[in-house]
C-alpha cells in the first residue's frame, strides 16, 4: 500500500521528534513508497526503482514539489525575525497597561523602595533572560518554554514535565488573553462614559478587535503591530504623566510623595508590589517562542541589552514620576487618577495596546498548537488553504475559551493574581537559574571563580523565586479575601455590569 505524504514524514520521523528539511521531505516520500533518488540503485534494480513514466510515480513528484515549494516558501517566512523586531515584540508583550501600575508600587514602597525594587528586578529578569537565549542556542529543539522539561530530567520523568509545563503554559498564556477581555470592557466603558451600556457588548467588540488582530501567523509580522503598540502605550503614558503634571503645579508640587514606605505598610502588601513588579517583567514565558524564528538567533544578545535599557527606564520614571505627581492616592492604572477628560483621551489612544499585547499572546498559543500537532505537516507554515483555515479555527477557538473564562469565572481578577504569583517566578526567575545549574554550567560550581559568581548569582535568584512563589501567592489569597470580607461585591457570569 502506498503512502500518504504525511505518513511518510511521520514514519521518518518516528522517536526522534524533529521535523523534515525539504530535501529530508522529498527522500522521505520516495523512498518509502518504493522510489529511490537519482544516482542510487533501488532493490528491484533500475536506476529509480519504477519507471518515471508510472502515473503513481508522476503523481508522488508532483506533489513533492509542491510540497517542497511550500515548506521552502514557509521556511522563509518563519525564519525572517530581526534582533530589532524581537525586542519590539518583547516590549509589546511586557509592556502594557501594567507600565500605568507602577506608580501604584512606588505608593505603597516609596521612592526609594520603589525605585531599587524596579530596577533590581529588571536586572535580575534581563539576566535570566539572557540565560533562555543561550539555552535556545545551545538546544535547538526547544521551541516553546514548555520543551525544557525533558532537558530538566532525563527519561520518563522529562517526559512528564513536559507535559504538565505544556498545560502550564497554555493555561498561563490563556489567562494573559482573559485578562484582556477585562481591560476592554474597562476602557470602553471609560471612554464612552455610558455605565448603562451592557459590558457584554463591549466584551463581544473586544474578540472581535482581538480576532482581527490575532490573523498574522508570524512574530515578524505581528511586530509591525508592535511598533503601534509602543508608540501607542507612550502616548497614553505621556498624557497621564502630563496632565498629572500640571495638577501638581497648581498644588505647588504638594502631592504628598515620600521617599519612605507609608505608615501602616505590611508584609502582604508589600510581596503584592513585589509581584506586580514581577508581573511587569514577565515576558520570557514567550522568548523561546518568538526565538524560534529568528532569522540570525545569536543575535539575540543585542535585543536583550535594548530591551533592558527601555524597560527599566520606562517603569522607573512611569512609577517615579507617577508617584511624584498624583501622590499617596494613585489609582492602578495611573490615567484612572488623571480625571475624566484626561483618562477617557488617554484609553482611547491605549486602545491598540490592549488589543496588540493580547494578540501576540492568542499568536503565541497558536504557533504553539500548530507546531506540536501539525510538526510534520505543511499546514504549519499557513500558506495553503487548509493551513489558513486551520490557523483561523484555532485563533476563534482560543479567543473564545478565553472569553468565557473572563466571563464565566466570577473572581477572575482575583485567579489571575494568584497564577501570576504561582507561574510568573517560575517562568522569570528560577526556572532560567535552574537551566545555568543543569544545561549551562561548565565545569563545577566551585571549580573556578567566574563559576563562584554565577553560582552564586545563580543561588540568588532562584531563593527570590522561591520566595515570591511562596510568599507572593500567600499575599494574594490574603488580599483577595481581605477585600471580599470588607464587602467588595462577588461579579455574576456573563453579567452585563
Amino acid at each position: 500500500m502506498r503512502k500518504d505524504i504525511t505518513e511518510a514524514m511521520d514514519e521518518k520521523t518516528a522517536g526522534t521528534g524533529d521535523q523534515l528539511s525539504k530535501d529530508e521531505t522529498i527522500t522521505a516520500v520516495l523512498e518509502i513508497n518504493g522510489y529511490e533518488r537519482e544516482g542510487r540503485r533501488s532493490r528491484r534494480g533500475s536506476r529509480l526503482g519504477r519507471r518515471l513514466s508510472a502515473p503513481d510515480f508522476a503523481n508522488d513528484i508532483e506533489r513533492v514539489q509542491y510540497i517542497s515549494e511550500v515548506t521552502e516558501e514557509g521556511e522563509k517566512r518563519f525564519n525572517r525575525l530581526t534582533w530589532k523586531q524581537l525586542v519590539v515584540i518583547l516590549i509589546v508583550c511586557a509592556v502594557a497597561l501594567g507600565t500605568l501600575s507602577m506608580p501604584l508600587v512606588f505608593a505603597m514602597l516609596g521612592m526609594i523602595g520603589g525605585t531599587i525594587l524596579t530596577v533590581g528586578m529588571g536586572c535580575l529578569a534581563i539576566y535570566t533572560s539572557y540565560l533562555i537565549g543561550r539555552v535556545k542556542l545551545r538546544y535547538p529543539q526547544v521551541i516553546h518554554y514548555s520543551d525544557i522539561g525533558r532537558l530538566l530530567l532525563p527519561g520518563r520523568a522529562g517526559e512528564i514535565l513536559t507535559k504538565i509545563m505544556q498545560v502550564i503554559f497554555v493555561f498561563f498564556v490563556m489567562l494573559g488573553v482573559a485578562a484582556h477581555f477585562l481591560t476592554g470592557k474597562q476602557a470602553f466603558t471609560t471612554i464612552v462614559g455610558d455605565t448603562s451600556i451592557c459590558q457584554l457588548v463591549w466584551s463581544a467588540v473586544t474578540l472581535v478587535l482581538l480576532f482581527v488582530c490575532s490573523l498574522p501567523p508570524s512574530f515578524a509580522d505581528m511586530s509591525i503591530l508592535g511598533y503601534v503598540d509602543f508608540v501607542s502605550i507612550m502616548a497614553a503614558v505621556l498624557i497621564t504623566l502630563v496632565a498629572a503634571g500640571i495638577k501638581a503645579h497648581k498644588l505647588d508640587w504638594e502631592t504628598g510623595w515620600s521617599a519612605y514606605p507609608p505608615e501602616g505598610l505590611t508584609f502582604s502588601l508589600g510581596m503584592i508590589a513585589a509581584s506586580n513588579v514581577l508581573f511587569a517583567y514577565a515576558f520570557s514565558i514567550c522568548q523561546f517562542s518568538f526565538m524560534q524564528e529568528m532569522a540570525v538567533p545569536t543575535d539575540f544578545p543585542k535585543s536583550i541589552t535594548v530591551l533592558g535599557s527601555v524597560m527599566i527606564t520606562i517603569y522607573t520614571l512611569t512609577g517615579a514620576l507617577g508617584y511624584a505627581f498624583i501622590g499617596p492616592n494613585v489609582q492602578g492604572p495611573a490615567l484612572l487618577s488623571a480625571g475624566d477628560t484626561v483618562s477617557r483621551v488617554a484609553f482611547g489612544v491605549a486602545l491598540p495596546v490592549i488589543f496588540i499585547s493580547g494578540a501576540i499572546l492568542v499568536t503565541t498559543i497558536g504557533r504553539f498548537i500548530m507546531d506540536h500537532a501539525y510538526k510534520n505537516s505543511i499546514v504549519r507554515y499557513v500558506n495553503t488553504a487548509r493551513g489558513w483555515a486551520t490557523w483561523i479555527s484555532i485563533i476563534i477557538v482560543t479567543l473564545l475559551v478565553a472569553w468565557i473564562v473572563a466571563e464565566a469565572i466570577p473572581v477572575f481578577s482575583s485567579l489571575l493574581s494568584i497564577t501570576a504569583s504561582l507561574f510568573n517566578s517560575g517562568f522569570t526567575l528560577y526556572l532560567p537559574a535552574i537551566m545555568w545549574f543543569v544545561l549551562l554550567r561548565e565545569g563545577g560550581c566551585f571549580s573556578s571563580r567566574k563559576n563562584i559568581a554565577l553560582t552564586v548569582l545563580n543561588g540568588f535568584i532562584i531563593l527570590c523565586g522561591l520566595v515570591l512563589l511562596g510568599a507572593g501567592t500567600w499575599a494574594s489569597v490574603d488580599d483577595i479575601v481581605a477585600t471580599y470580607r470588607n464587602g467588595k461585591e462577588m461579579s455574576r457570569p456573563f453579567s452585563c455590569k
